[in-house]
């Protein structure tokens, strides 16, 4: 055997040995239970960073365990290959779309195979490639079919000088455009959504059938979905038929709406405005639409408004209201209209401040009616009280009066009670090139016609010319142009692509099935497989990604493919890795972080100020500077020290500061591990190991090699604790290193569960080390070991000695020994009878298992 540990040697010499055997190749046979082991799969960027290491190794330990206990296990890979980066690199440096993405998946993937992870890449799939988005269209025509797909006006942001609509993340803090540069404007386009509200009570109550999420991102979902019940009002608009609808939580205010707001959007604005007011209203409309979302909607900035000179009626008073607009109205959200009560919400007391508009008292804080005067009011009581200046509701607890002011409401048919969600539809247009184009066609007879599936996939055409002016390439190609499939007239396809978080709303269920031609899926294969029994990703997909992905599968499921209603068991939201890095709190921006190999760590400075710099760690990024590369970590130490460092330096769920020396300690690790193989000679085998005649030495061994199997399992299977598992694997270790029977079987049997332990964290040192013991298997498909639970059970103690609570020395006395007996051997001992000689023995306070203390005058 080799006395030197060369990890690149036999990293190389066992990824090409396991691809040669298939051994990562997806067992079929059935008649093992299976285990879905997944990681969130990647965007092609063109690197790998700590990041995705971290999550592809612990998603890989999982794997590798479960296959040693028995399991045919799915571990597949894939890549989530549509998106805006693309397109962009296409504008700036002329590369088409397909051929950067592709170049960056080729690279990434063989990144991701220097790892040595345990993946069937006969699974791989991309989402940009044809023979995928052709299911995705095809599962867009499911949703079309059913009624969940729907065509409506949405507010979009809109660059005016590039002519296209630009996505949130193109927008800057202060409303521009960061391509162009122009002042990105609110414009009603019409849109693709899916009806995900359907579905709102689904997604909220089957969170209780998660219980291996963790509880804060359910929290995070049921926040997202935000169901709360309340009323819907209707207000009459003076001198029109049409009524202003409002939804509410807070029904027991009624009676002290003094205003009615609605979003500068709202179909019913102009309609309102008064001649006198139109002027001023269209100028506010206009500067309105030039704000983004987050700017209108900012705690900290004014609420800007502007009376319509329309005015609607309190039906419960019968009162005359004004009507105004408001920034912080959106008519996205809700009914884009909202009654102002500013005496009990906090937004509506500062914009009637803002605006000197009336505010009316009608709850009061119980016990003490008079502590309200409107007049006098600071701030907005919005606690539950007792009810005042509401007619017939007077003197009722404000918890309490809601549903009776809301059955009121319902008898005089100007309101009902009503569920609401926070939760929207999902719009999926995207006014951009490199996405899933979605498959429809739009006919001047027929009007929106769905491809038929017999003409899937709608492949994105290749000859498109990128200047990032203009609107989507698309339209401007003769692609566009078609028969309708109904009627054969001349039509237009659809020229908006889908939202990427449609591609990664189902891959999980492709894998089950990839290279399936003829459906999206066999659905024999994909139940067997499915649900995912552990998903590891970043905390960051919490929302948005996993609701998306619940929601496909309740809706595939509803449409007969699927026999489940939850796509992931079991999630793990791994922490961040951070790097070193300074700070500089004097400046701003980029320039205020200081890579820390520019510093002296001993006196932080900036090197160009002088200024002193604070210490701190980062999440790992090129503006930081505190990036580690690892492709670099792997060439000094090797794939199985980089695992073993990222496994052992922290719990997965926690942020992981990346360290060196910690790096290090790992390396040294393993070579001692190496060393232990190395030095160990196989004789006699573990074969030759009888329990009933070991000596205390060896008993003592055994007891270390049996919890450590104990410990590491327990810790891996139950709460994922790989830094704790790893450290049983270094205590093993240790007590073979201290070992003083090293001829015993029982040493034989430990420097093999030293090996069988190892497998999973550190997979290539632990498959040479078991060719080196002898073995012509590979480790990894051993079986994972089992503890003998009376191997934990000692036969001696050492018992601690006490005289007047000081130690006096150690016993070694019958594991079973009761109180009595522990303070027989106590007396007796050499260490005792020296300091209680001729001396009053006034206690003798006796702990099981621990110790004796002798209390003497």
């Amino acid at each position: 055997m080799e006395s030197r540990y060369n990890p690149a040697e036999i990293e190389e010499k066992w990824q090409k040995t396991w691809t040669e055997q298939g051994l990562d190749k997806t067992g079929e046979t059935t008649n093992k239970p299976k285990f879905y082991a997944l990681s969130m799969f990647p965007y092609p960027s063109g690197s790998l960073h700590m990041g995705h290491v971290r999550n592809y190794t612990i998603t890989d330990v999982i794997a590798r365990l479960k296959r040693m206990q028995g399991y045919r296990v799915l571990h597949p890979m894939g890549w989530d290959g549509f998106g805006l980066p693309a397109e962009n690199a296409a504008i700036d440096r002329g590369v088409p779309p397909a051929k950067w993405t592709y170049e960056n998946i080729a690279h990434m993937r063989q990144q991701l195979k220097r790892l040595g992870l345990y993946i069937d890449w006969e699974r791989e799939v991309a989402t940009c490639s044809p023979d995928y988005y052709k299911w995705t269209q095809w599962i867009f025509l499911q949703f079309f079919h059913a009624g969940l797909a729907y065509q409506k006006e949405a507010a979009v942001n809109w660059d005016p000088v590039d002519q296209t609509v630009v996505a949130n993340e193109q927008v800057d803090s202060e409303g521009f455009s960061w391509r162009s540069g122009a002042k990105v404007e609110r414009k009603l386009l019409r849109q693709w959504f899916l009806k995900i509200t359907d579905y709102a009570e689904e997604l909220l109550n089957d969170l209780d059938k998660l219980p291996g999420w963790p509880e804060r991102v359910k929290l995070m979902q049921a926040n997202w979905i935000g169901k709360s019940s309340g009323a819907y009002l209707e207000f009459p608009i003076v001198g029109m038929e049409e009524k202003i609808g409002v939804y509410t939580t807070r029904p027991d205010t009624v009676y002290g709406v003094s205003y009615v707001v609605l979003a500068p959007e709202h179909p019913l604005t102009k309609r309102v405005t008064t001649q006198d007011k139109l002027a001023a209203v269209e100028a506010f409309i206009q500067e309105v639409s030039s704000q983004s979302e987050l700017e209108r909607t900012a705690e900290d900035k004014p609420k800007r408004g502007i009376p319509t000179g329309g005015k609607a009626i309190n039906p419960f008073t019968g009162e005359e209201i004004p009507i105004w607009i408001a920034d912080y109205v959106l008519y996205e959200y809700g009914t884009g209209a909202v009654m102002g009560v500013p005496a009990h919400d906090a937004r509506d007391f500062k914009f009637a401040k803002e605006q000197n508009l009336p505010i009316k008292v009608v709850i009061v804080p119980p016990n003490n009616v008079e502590r309200l005067p409107a007049t006098s009011l600071q701030q907005a009581y919005t606690e539950p009280g007792m009810i005042v200046n509401s007619g017939t509701f007077d003197g009722m607890v404000s918890t309490e009066a809601k549903s009776a002011i809301v059955e009121y409401a319902q008898e005089k048919g100007f309101g009902k009670a009503r569920v609401q969600y926070r939760l929207r539809d999902w719009l999926i247009s995207r006014q951009r090139y490199w996405g899933a184009p979605i498959p429809i066609i739009y006919c001047p007879n027929c009007g929106a016609v769905p491809v038929p599936e017999e003409d899937l996939p709608v492949v994105l055409p290749e000859d498109v010319e990128f200047t990032g002016r203009g609107g989507s390439p698309l339209a401007k190609l003769d692609w566009v142009n078609v028969p309708c499939p109904s009627c054969g007239t001349p039509a237009k396809r659809e020229t908006d692509t889908m939202d990427t978080f449609i591609d990664s709303s189902w891959y999980f269920l492709r894998f089950t099935d990839a290279k399936n031609e003829n459906q999206v899926f066999d659905r024999t294969k994909t139940n067997d497989w499915m649900p995912v029994d552990q998903y590891v990703g970043g905390i960051e997909h919490a929302i948005l990604h996993l609701l998306y992905s619940r929601f496909f599968t309740k809706v595939l499921r509803d449409r007969g493919l699927l026999n489940f209603d939850e796509p992931f068991q079991r999630l793990l939201t791994q922490g961040m890795v951070q790097g070193l890095t300074y700070m500089n709190p004097n400046k701003s921006g980029k320039d205020k972080w200081i890579p820390s190999h520019l510093v002296n760590p001993d006196d932080p400075r900036d090197p160009q100020t002088g200024e002193p710099l604070q210490r701190l760690y980062a999440t790992m990024s090129k503006s930081k500077g505190n990036g580690v590369a690892p492709e670099d970590v792997i060439k000094k130490y090797g794939v199985d020290t980089a695992r073993m460092f990222i496994l052992f330096k922290a719990p997965p769920e926690k942020d992981l500061e990346w360290d060196e020396a910690d790096v290090e300690g790992q390396f040294r690790f393993l070579n001692r591990v190496w060393r232990l193989v190395s030095d160990f000679t196989r004789h006699p085998t573990v074969e030759t190991l009888h329990v009933t005649s070991l000596q205390k030495p060896e008993k003592d061994l055994r007891r270390a090699i049996h919890t450590a199997i104990k410990e590491a399992t327990e810790d891996v299977e139950d709460e994922y604790q790989f830094n704790t598992a790893v450290s049983e694997l270094m205590k093993l270790s240790n007590a073979l290193t201290d070992a003083s029977c090293k001829e015993s079987p029982v040493y034989a049997e430990g420097i093999q569960t030293l090996v069988l332990l190892l497998a999973p964290f550190a997979p290539h040192i632990a498959e040479e080390l078991w060719h080196q013991l002898g073995n012509t298997e590979s480790v990894h498909i051993q079986t994972w070991q089992k503890y003998d639970a009376s191997a934990l059970v000692a036969d001696e103690i050492t018992l601690v000695i006490q005289v007047n609570g000081k130690k006096r020395g150690d016993l070694q006395v019958p594991a079973q020994a009761d109180k009595v007996e522990l303070e027989k051997y106590a007396r007796e001992s050499e260490a005792v009878q020296r300091y209680i000689e001729g001396k009053e023995i006034k206690k003798v306070i006796v702990v099981p298992g621990k110790l004796v203390n002798f209390v003497v005058g």
